[in-house]
């Protein structure tokens, strides 16, 4: 029952909050995934051992290719994760924080200085920091939007464990979470975000994700620690997008920059009709029924937002998100450390 956490609400009213909590945990629990018992997540940051590299076709410029190099981090030098882009060498690298976000709305876009000195769709990135725990480490790219893959961010899982992990034992990693609980309601749908503190010292993130949509995808959760095992595992869910969505991007995309090239197929995208899937979906359960878009929504899209923290911190406790999304993602987290929310 939502009367038992008393939360600090950061927008909405207790009796918004009650009801919308209870109807996200009056849902059924379609695949759970904890971390082994026993298990603790690391104490120290890490980097790569060595450079990575992906490459695929460009998420906004249809029939290109576009590339990402992954390179170490210095060791002793908590940089976080910072994009260089080398079509723009007089720029500064972008951080991937909070700080860099300038907008959630389709995706997270981040930028550093001028404008043209973007970084869009990020999320498909940084979702990687804290979903295999890398916490340091450079991206060279040469454009503003990266590969977007028929495996959702599965070629970079791939690259990224291939080059190995390096411990950095001069950085000791600091695990933070909110005092008290904290809720941001969102103003129309009824969802929310919700931060419960971390226990008797636990460093184990769990996350309780629910999504709701009027079409095929309708109402599914999740339940799991943010263990690499577990975000693996839905790290191969793509996009997903109404079949009308894609009908009026193709009709009327000559309207909008952030459209008109987008480079969605049939294959890179989960295409979700009233009733059905346009194409066929992945991440099935004994049942039949298709977790891919909720696994998207916890992997590429939740832990990616939870990644844009500060460098050196990483989120402990649970979080229940319960039909959010970027935008509210961005504002939850932003609220608490500009409102001095979190703890260690």
């Amino acid at each position: 029952m939502a009367s038992r956490l008393q939360p600090i609400l950061l927008s909405g009213s207790q009796d918004a909050f009650a009801r919308a909590y209870d109807a996200s945990q009056a849902l059924p629990v379609d695949e759970s995934r904890l971390a082994p018992e026993g298990w603790e997540p690391p104490r120290y940051a890490a980097t790569i051992s060595r450079p990575a590299e992906v490459e695929g076709p460009a998420t906004y410029h249809r029939g290109r290719l576009r590339r990402l190099a992954f390179l170490p981090a210095p060791r002793g030098m908590a940089t976080g994760w910072v994009v260089d882009r080398g079509d723009l060498p007089e720029q500064l690298p972008i951080p991937m924080t909070l700080g860099s976000v300038c907008r959630a709305d389709r995706a997270i876009v981040l930028r550093s200085g001028v404008d043209a000195n973007r970084f869009r769709m990020s999320e498909h990135v940084i979702c990687h920091r804290l979903g295999l725990g890398i916490d340091n480490i450079r991206i060279e790219t040469d454009s503003e939007d990266p590969p977007l893959f028929d495996e959702g961010s599965m070629p970079i899982v791939r690259a990224l464990l291939d080059a190995g992990l390096s411990e950095d034992t001069t950085q000791e990693l600091r695990y933070i979470s909110p005092s008290s609980p904290v809720v941001l309601m969102h103003p129309s749908n009824g969802g929310f975000l919700l931060w419960e503190p971390a226990r008797d010292g636990s460093r184990i993130l769990r996350l309780d994700v629910s999504i709701d949509f009027p079409n095929a995808i309708g109402q599914e959760r999740v339940v799991l620690d943010l263990h690499p095992d577990a975000f693996i595992h839905g790290a191969v869910a793509r996009t997903n997008c109404s079949a009308s969505e894609m009908r009026k991007a193709r009709l009327f995309g000559w309207l909008s920059p952030e459209i008109r090239n987008l480079g969605y197929t049939r294959e890179n995208i989960l295409l979700a009709g009233k009733k059905g899937y346009v194409n066929e979906p992945k991440l099935l359960t004994p049942a039949g029924k298709s977790l891919e878009p909720v696994w998207h929504r916890t992997c590429l899209d939740l832990v990616a937002a939870l990644s844009l923290m500060p460098p050196g911190c990483r989120p402990a406790g649970k979080i229940t998100s319960f039909k959010s999304g970027h935008v509210l993602d961005v504002r939850f987290l932003t609220l608490l450390f500009h409102k001095g929310l979190i703890a260690s």
